[in-house]
This record gives C-alpha cells, structure tokens and sequence, in this order.
C-alpha cells in the first residue's frame, strides 16, 4: 500500500472509531430497561403528566406523585416526558429496551437465530412481535 493510501486508510480507521465511540456514549446516555422487567424512576418534584413517544416499545406508570415505574415492552428505543403541574419538562430522556444479555444463549441454525434465557433452566426467550411476523412471513 502507498503512503498516501496508509493515511487515507488511517483517516478511514479513526472517522469510524470516532463514530462508534459517539454511538456508543449516546447509548449509555439512555435509559435502559430490560424487556419484561420495570425500573422505578424517584423525582424531585411531582409529575402531572407522563408521556412515552411509542407505548409498544415501554410503558411508564404513575406509582405516586414522584414515582414512575417504566417497563420495558418490546425491543427498540423511544423516549419519555414527564411534566410538571406547569407543563414544565421534568425529565425528557431517550429509552432503549433490550433483553438481559447476562444469562442468555444464541443458537443459530442458517438465518434462523433463536435467544435462550438460561436462568437456571434455559427456555426460549419471548421473540418480539416484528421478529415473529418477519419469521413467520419466511
């Protein structure tokens, strides 16, 4: 390879690295919830209004006046506001819903991809319904 074609290459190395370490911190910026599973949210001050941008992808329920449970529904990212009395912004934060990777087994066969979640006992884990229809249509 030539000179100018190492630095090109470089270039090309580093712009990427550079993109995929921005996917990553916005990634860690977001809520995370587990498929299935709730996580409580404590606030400062009282809610009045709860809104999720896609109810199929997380639910947000009101416990009490400063608690909000939020679970996780289906794969995918959407986001969560939550508003004062005022119609102040509480919180506006973006959501991503994924399952628990710590004890899950994939077995793949061709295109096929099956997710097994072994606690103790593996068992199919629950394929979202985009992923099922898609499987289905196959």
């Amino acid at each position: 390879m030539s000179p100018s074609g190492k630095r090109i290459f470089l270039a090309s190395a580093f712009a990427v690295a550079g993109l995929s370490h921005a996917a990553v911190a916005q990634q860690s910026e977001m809520l995370r919830v587990y498929m299935d599973q709730a996580r409580v949210l404590k606030l400062d001050r009282p809610v009045s209004k709860v809104i999720i941008g896609n109810a199929k992808v997380a639910d947000a329920t009101v416990a009490d006046p400063k608690t909000i449970v939020l679970t996780g529904r289906s794969f995918g990212s959407t986001n969560l506001v939550l508003l004062d009395s005022d119609g102040n912004a509480i919180l506006d934060e973006s959501i991503l819903v994924s399952i628990d990777e710590a004890n899950t087994v994939r077995v793949f066969r061709q295109t096929e991809r099956t997710v097994l979640s072994c606690t103790p006992n593996c068992e199919q884990h629950s394929a979202p319904s985009n992923e099922t229809s898609a499987a289905a249509a196959n």
